[in-house]
């Protein structure tokens, strides 16, 4: 049976390896993209029901097409994003086969290229691109404690309060999906505990304006990742019931009870480090940092922005932020399960290729890999802050299909030389 054989082979079908077909399809490099489940499979089954996009409509979206039914400044739910991308592959007949698992990717000793192994077969490529994405590993830290003692997910299996034991919670994460999952089980009825370490909080918007805009009137969204400290901070920000800014104290005051960055675990006695209060601090300051920030830009460009001087002001400090607590013994607390909104690791194993750091992480420079042939897309920072939004990694993906490009007319010369020297 003979193999197949192609220029690019992208793997994965999310946001990611669709933006990267549509560019590779406008420089008419022949391609192939392979997907285990189905296209923008996490946005369906890896995330919660009641998920909505961060950004709004007219953000969160690739630049030629919009969203059906949608309004500019609504949230789309977790199913409407995977429509879109289905609808988007079909719009240029992405070469996208479904239900493939990529096995291995081995860079060939006797000829150029990679041999690539699949579930349907064996694929050689010039080039391949991991559009895999970041939310590969669900990632729990070693301080959990016995799993026996206490029901434990991640936030990649969490679905809906109704799934938990009867009692209290404790959330473990305040970016995006620990402050949302929190809210969403205090509302459902729960005692709910969040431990908390340090985040970034931005308004969800001002002077009627979203936090993307002013991202990008500022500027804010082309931050390079060598920025200190910027690509490793979490962002607490939603478009949950229309997209409300997350405040933590108004959390508390609700009944949610604010805990310190975990510590550690002894049987069921938890202990948090003593900078609760630093980490609200940050987080308030990064919220006055931005509408200030908007004030200033609104001011010198003379826009006519409604003022909102009610959004500096900050809530009282609940019980639990003036006087913190540093051990929780979770059983006379009542908890009964802990979520772990702790993020992913990457899963490269199947990439055996030479690029990776003492870390294992991917080596590259705007997803150009340091072992020539080889792409990531879909990463956090890849380029910019803008990244890990949807309209980030299309333009992403333009950059990479830019130099595949680049790198195919190079030995187009090539080859057209050695002809001519041999005529």
């Amino acid at each position: 049976m003979p193999i197949e054989k192609t220029d690019t082979l992208v793997v994965g079908a999310g946001q990611a390896g669709v933006a990267m077909s549509e560019h590779l399809s406008k420089h008419n490099i022949p391609h192939i993209v392979l997907e285990r489940d189905r296209i923008a499979e996490k946005w369906r089954t890896g995330r919660w029901d009641s998920l909505v996009a961060n950004g709004p409509a007219w953000h969160d979206r690739f630049p030629n097409m919009e969203f059906e039914d949608l309004e500019p400044d609504d949230f789309a739910t977790k199913d409407q994003v995977a429509d879109y991308f289905e609808a988007y592959a079909k719009k240029f007949n992405a070469p996208i086969r479904t239900g493939v698992d990529v096995l291995s990717v081995e860079r060939n000793t006797d000829r150029p290229g990679f041999t690539v192994k699949t579930s349907e077969g064996v694929i050689e490529a010039t080039r391949v691109v991991a559009a895999t994405g970041p939310f590969q590993k669900p990632n729990i830290p070693a301080v959990a404690p016995n799993a026996e003692l206490i029901e434990q997910i991640h936030s990649a299996n969490y679905y809906n309060p109704e799934q938990l034991p009867e009692g209290a919670v404790l959330v473990v994460g305040a970016g995006s999906s620990g402050a949302q999952i929190a809210a969403e089980l205090q509302e459902a009825g729960k005692q709910v505990y969040i431990s908390i370490g340090s985040h970034n909080r931005p308004p969800r918007a001002y002077r009627k304006r979203d936090y993307c805009w002013w991202l990008g009137v500022l500027g804010l969204w082309d931050i390079e990742p060598d920025k200190p400290g910027t690509e490793h901070v979490p962002i607490a920000v939603s478009g949950a019931h229309g997209g409300q800014t997350i405040d933590f104290r108004s959390l508390a005051h609700k009944g949610v009870t604010l805990l310190g960055l975990t510590k550690s675990f002894n049987g069921l006695k938890a202990s948090f480090e003593d900078d609760l209060v630093d980490n609200i601090k940050a987080g308030d300051d990064n919220y006055l940092d931005v509408i200030q920030a908007a004030d200033k830009y609104t001011e010198r460009n003379e826009i006519d922005l409604p003022e909102e001087r009610e959004a500096y002001d900050i809530l009282p400090d609940p019980e639990c932020l003036a006087n913190p607590i540093l051990e929780l013994d979770l059983a006379e607390a009542g908890v009964t399960s802990i979520i772990w909104a702790t993020g992913y690791s990457f899963d490269y194993s199947w990439l055996n290729v030479d690029c990776y750091d003492e870390n294992g992480q991917p080596k590259h420079q705007r997803g150009v890999s340091s072992d020539p042939g080889i792409y990531f897309l879909g990463l956090p920072w890849l380029s910019r802050r803008g990244s890990s939004f949807i309209w980030g990694v299309w333009h992403d993906a333009k950059h990479i299909a830019d130099h595949i490009e680049i790198q195919r007319s190079y030995l187009d010369y090539h080859d057209a030389s050695l002809k001519k020297e041999s005529s």
